[in-house]
């Protein structure tokens, strides 16, 4: 699961309502904003984790001159080491943190619910929000006709046409 900025408040949203209408947790109307927040919090401390992580895999690919093919090995050690969660892992750790911060929130007046109702609950909102990236490439690189694939200018118009079509799904 990739988490997209412009995703974080509306996943967010979605969860807290989610869990106060069918009775899971209470939250004061005054305080959902502040629920909500929390989640936020959750999920750009682990967007800007995993952008530094990124950033750390570049580097260590760079210093050692690693081909890109070795991109997905190094990042899976790196991940690892870090004890970052990546791919499937990504739902699971977020809704572990949400979960975890409900039963300490100063925000959430009450948990009704066991933890592991909530637990999927929350992934299924995450999983509701999750975006298929192999769509999106594909819709961009039909758009990618005027230049041969495997050169640079394709890469690059490749890479303009994904963000042109993240754009439109309101991703970024």
């Amino acid at each position: 699961m990739k988490l997209y900025r412009a995703k974080i408040p509306v996943i967010a949203k979605e969860l807290i309502l989610r869990l106060c209408d069918e009775g899971d947790i209470d939250v004061e109307l005054d305080n959902r904003d502040e629920a909500e927040a929390d989640l936020v919090a959750i999920m750009e401390d682990f967007s800007r984790r995993d952008s530094a992580l990124r950033t750390r895999i570049k580097d260590y690919m760079a210093d050692r001159q690693l081909p890109y093919g070795e991109y997905g090995r190094t990042r899976k050690r790196l991940c690892e080491e870090a004890q970052h969660p990546m791919g499937g892992d990504v739902d699971r750790f977020l809704a572990r943190q949400f979960i975890e911060n409900l039963m300490i929130s100063r925000f959430i007046e009450e948990v009704f619910e066991e933890d592991r109702v909530m637990y999927k609950k929350a992934i299924e909102v995450l999983k509701g929000h999750d975006v298929d990236e192999r769509s999106i490439r594909e819709e961009a690189a039909a758009k990618v006709k005027n230049e041969r694939e495997g050169t640079v200018e394709y890469e690059i118009a490749l890479q303009a046409a994904v963000r042109d079509v993240k754009k439109r799904q309101g991703l970024i």
